[in-house]
């Protein structure tokens, strides 16, 4: 059980930080304040060394972890396209930033509570990423 629920938990874990990473390649050529460039640039290295971490491991389990649900990338692909189209700001991305940050963080939590045995390092790192989409959304929030 302590096994499968790790594998679980990272999964759900890679998945997120590869979301994070792609939403942030999304948004950040759009900003013109150097603040929050700088803010978005932190945030992503934070997120690749802790997918670094995650894929190792993965690879500790013979597993080779899990991609973002392609509706759900795609959904959000459409709606930060759409709302850039309409208005290219800092506030919008500000916005859509923070709005992702609180559905991973929420997703997260789920996670979490739902894989109770996964072991201490996974529920670590869970809990590092969950930090690192909480200090972005916080960042953000000057935005707004």
């Amino acid at each position: 059980m302590i096994e499968q629920d790790t594998v679980r938990l990272l999964r759900e874990c890679d998945a997120g930080v590869k979301m994070g990473v792609e939403s942030i390649n999304e948004v950040i050529d759009y900003t013109s304040n150097q603040e929050m460039r700088d803010s978005l640039r932190d945030s992503k290295n934070i997120h690749i060394g802790l997918q670094e971490e995650i894929d190792r491991e993965l690879m500790r389990f013979g597993d080779e972890g899990k991609n973002p649900n392609p509706i759900a990338t795609g959904m959000a692909k459409v709606k930060t396209e759409t709302m850039l189209i309409f208005n290219e700001s800092d506030n919008t991305i500000a916005d859509l930033m923070t709005d992702g940050c609180d559905m991973g963080v929420k997703s997260l939590n789920k996670y979490l509570n739902k894989y109770k045995a996964a072991d201490e390092r996974s529920k670590d790192i869970a809990k590092r990423l969950i930090g690192a989409e909480e200090q972005l959304r916080a960042d953000m929030q000057a935005f707004l």
